[in-house]
């Protein structure tokens, strides 16, 4: 009976690994898409769409690494991952203000498939997630990052739609500003969850 606990605990942690191991997984697979395809449709909507997966693809291969660790290292991982956000939202900033002096030509069919494509992959990552958002701080910022990811696709799909209808590259920068907004929000969302959970588990 002593065992109970300890064996509970183990099938725990397999199962948050288990997650962690396909989202990851899911998100390599969407960065090469949706990056690939969003380079050669000349779309900032997608490449950020990408560079957010990328953040992703990090933060949960880190988290793999602290399942079944203590707080501190867990508290790391999220902050990690807010600071990893907020950098790849400078380089989407950067990339957005290069097309715009540049030109760019966005194909809008392409970002509505591969957003929605995108949309529905991280409809199944929210699914693996749901029962382990409550299991850490990391897993906590984990849930922020594909719960994120689900508004910038809609987003991007809606740009699409604009850059058809309009025939004009604004509405793909505009969704790429858009974006920028949404990650950095985000990571400083996580930073400010892993601080909390720091000072829970550092009491003055």
């Amino acid at each position: 009976m002593s065992n109970l606990p300890h064996d509970s605990s183990n099938s725990s942690e397999q199962s948050e690994r288990k997650a962690l191991r396909w989202v990851l997984a899911i998100n390599i697979a969407q960065v090469a898409i949706a990056g690939g395809l969003g380079w050669w449709a000349q779309s900032t909507g997608l490449m950020g769409s990408a560079l957010d997966n990328l953040g992703d693809a990090c933060v949960y291969a880190i988290s793999l690494f602290v399942v079944g660790r203590g707080l501190l290292a867990k508290v790391r991982v999220a902050r990690l991952s807010g600071i990893l956000l907020i950098i790849f939202a400078g380089l989407l900033l950067f990339e957005v203000g290069r097309r715009f002096f540049t030109g760019s030509d966005p194909i809008g069919p392409v970002m509505i498939v591969v957003a929605i494509a995108n949309a529905l992959t991280n409809m199944v990552c929210m699914r693996l997630l749901k029962s382990h958002r409550k299991s850490g701080v990391h897993l906590q910022a984990s849930w922020i990052f594909t719960s994120n990811d689900m508004l910038v696709n809609a987003a991007i799909a809606l740009s699409g739609l604009a850059v058809i209808l309009f025939n004009s590259p604004y509405p793909d920068l505009i969704i790429g500003l858009g974006v920028v907004v949404i990650v950095v929000r985000s990571g400083f969302e996580i930073l400010e969850k892993a601080n909390e959970a720091g000072a829970i588990g550092n009491p003055s």
